[in-house]
């Protein structure tokens, strides 16, 4: 007897990225797309499903960044993407193609996603981060998703700190994300601070990138240095308090920012050690991620097939 393979969709929404696949059951992905997802995002995600259409579909998983109404389809508040908050996203997309939607955070799609098919499938209880424009988080506990916000990126690390797009202060992903070290990198040339950086980007500043923050690095700049280091001290605060109040068996790292590793994570790594419980910090592993980019848009389709599995044939 031979069965069909099943498909669905999943979307990773982050506050820099749109990534859509066809991914099926297994977790293979079949086909992908990425763009921008500074403009026009409801548009974008329409037209992306509709080129990666291909035969039936099961249905469509959402990871989007920010808090999730689960029950009503809708994002309570995007900081790193205003655009979406209060868009009926779940309804417009199942009155668009008429399949089953799902909606959930994309920090915690990526962790089911390593689940499924990554650096996860050895562990049942792991917290992931992803590292990118902000900070997600997304925790797996007893081999399952954990039905929490997971929000590790507002966590407070400095009482009287920075104010934040979430409307916090002090939260850890003002200080460790890639927005802040693009923040801080053009703050410090403004005030004609000496760098490589100054000559990237044809000499625009406003437009340098995690990228060319690394690239400096490994040439020996001193400001570029000081800046994945500074991020990496913050990420090992917050790394600390998750291996003192979750003691889990692993922390995945995922997200553009995890290119930096043998600095800005490495620099994470040596201060969590400083500041977290010795005996939990050497239970744990702090590995990177297998999925990749990929983590998200695999996790958001499994979303699907979870749901489908729970229903009546």
């Amino acid at each position: 007897m031979t069965t069909t393979k099943r498909y669905s969709i999943g979307v990773d929404l982050g506050g820099t990225n749109l990534r859509v696949a066809l991914v099926s059951e297994e977790g293979e992905i079949v086909r992908k797309l990425k763009m921008s997802s500074a403009e026009q995002v409801l548009d974008s995600i329409m037209n992306a499903m509709k080129e990666i259409w291909q035969g039936d579909i099961a249905g469509i998983g959402l990871g989007v960044a920010g808090i999730i109404d689960r029950k009503n389809g809708r994002v309570f508040a995007s900081p790193n993407l205003h655009a979406i908050e209060g868009i009926d996203l779940v309804r417009e997309i199942r009155d668009r193609f008429h399949v089953p939607v799902m909606i959930e955070n994309d920090g915690n799609v990526a962790a089911l996603g390593e689940k499924k098919a990554g650096a996860g499938r050895g562990f049942d209880h792991f917290v992931l981060l992803t590292l990118g424009t902000g900070i997600g988080g997304g925790i797996i506990h007893k081999g399952k998703l954990l039905n929490v916000s997971a929000e590790i990126g507002h966590m407070s690390i400095i009482t009287d700190g920075e104010k934040c797009p979430c409307g916090n202060n002090g939260c850890l992903e003002n200080y460790a994300s890639a927005r802040s070290m693009i923040a801080k990198a053009v703050s410090m040339l403004e005030k004609e601070t000496e760098s490589l950086l100054k000559e990237c980007c044809k000499g625009s500043i406003y437009k340098i990138t995690p990228e060319d923050i690394y690239k400096a690095a490994l040439e020996g700049d001193t400001l570029a240095r000081e800046i994945l280091r500074d991020a990496g001290r913050f990420l090992g605060v917050g790394l600390a308090n998750i291996i003192n109040i979750m003691s889990p068996e692993a922390i995945i790292l995922t997200g553009g920012l995890i290119g930096t590793w043998n600095i800005y994570v490495q620099e994470a790594i040596k201060e969590a050690s400083r500041r977290a419980f010795r005996e939990l910090f050497d239970g744990v592993k702090i590995i990177p991620s297998s999925l990749g980019d990929d983590a998200g848009i695999v996790g958001a389709a499994s979303l699907v097939f979870m749901e489908t599995a729970e229903q009546p044939a």
